[in-house]
């Protein structure tokens, strides 16, 4: 129980090393279930989908008509941070000292 929670706590708390914007979305998995529930309901009713470019355009279509309702991610605009490794701890970006 309490041994493996510490063992990894590490991993678990991982998300406290971004922008404090960012947690919400790095917590949640919802977009990805949502999105991958729509495509298998639509793929499962629809019997004998032909070719697999017709059924991977049926999938592409089903991607790109799912996004229009995707939230934006908050704190869009401090993800080129992120990627230049800028380092953040509880959320705050940690400056070098001078």
């Amino acid at each position: 129980g309490v041994e493996c929670l510490m063992k990894g706590s590490d991993v678990l708390l991982q998300f406290y090393s971004y922008p404090r914007e960012h947690w919400k979305h790095i917590r949640s998995t919802n977009p990805i279930e949502s999105t991958f529930a729509t495509v298998r309901l639509r793929t499962n009713s629809t019997r004998g989908m032909g070719t697999a470019a017709t059924t991977f355009a049926m999938v592409f279509k089903l991607l790109e008509s799912a996004q229009k309702r995707w939230q934006r991610v908050l704190g869009y605009k401090l993800i080129p941070h992120v990627l230049e490794g800028r380092k953040y701890k509880d959320g705050l970006e940690v400056k070098k000292a001078a």
